[in-house]
């Protein structure tokens, strides 16, 4: 993280956490991943490394949430990744994933480039500010279905 940038001490207006999660929705969230903890894998490490590894694997999904290309420089010590190469990995794997990206005209070109679908949603910053960021996949039509609705008006 950046110099400026750190954990949620006491949040703002002293709200610690709560100012940035939804502590109902975050401890929803916690319970449905703990009912798929056997299906997941967590790895600390270099994304690009992984990509390849799995590249092939038909069976791997990705969801990745790169530095974001506008807001990076100030949040994080190591911000600059490329996008160019990250896009070119996605579109050669075999397997599934899903890219939240900043909803900047340079990243919807390089999904357009690639053939990749996009959607901005809505989504709220740190200062609860409206914002639209973007989604990245092959295939982005499962947005599209009944139960999606819900799911996204669900903080």
């Amino acid at each position: 993280m950046a110099a400026g940038a750190g954990l949620v001490k006491a949040g703002e207006n002293g709200r610690g956490i709560a100012s940035r999660w939804y502590p109902r929705a975050l401890a929803r969230r916690i319970r449905e991943i703990n009912l798929l903890k056997d299906r997941i894998t967590f790895v600390e490490g270099d994304a690009f490394e992984l990509i390849a590894e799995h590249q092939a694997d038909r069976d791997a999904v990705f969801y990745i949430d790169p530095p974001y290309t506008q807001a990076a420089r100030r949040l994080y010590k190591r911000w600059r990744i490329d996008h160019m190469r990250l896009f070119t990995m996605m579109r050669e794997c075999k397997g599934d994933f899903l890219m939240s990206y900043d909803n900047t005209t340079e990243i919807v070109h390089l999904a357009n480039k690639f053939g990749l679908q996009t959607r901005p949603i809505a989504m709220k910053n740190t200062h609860h500010a409206k914002m639209r960021e973007l989604l990245i996949a092959r295939d982005l039509s499962w947005l599209s279905a009944p139960h999606a609705a819900y799911a996204a008006s669900t903080p």
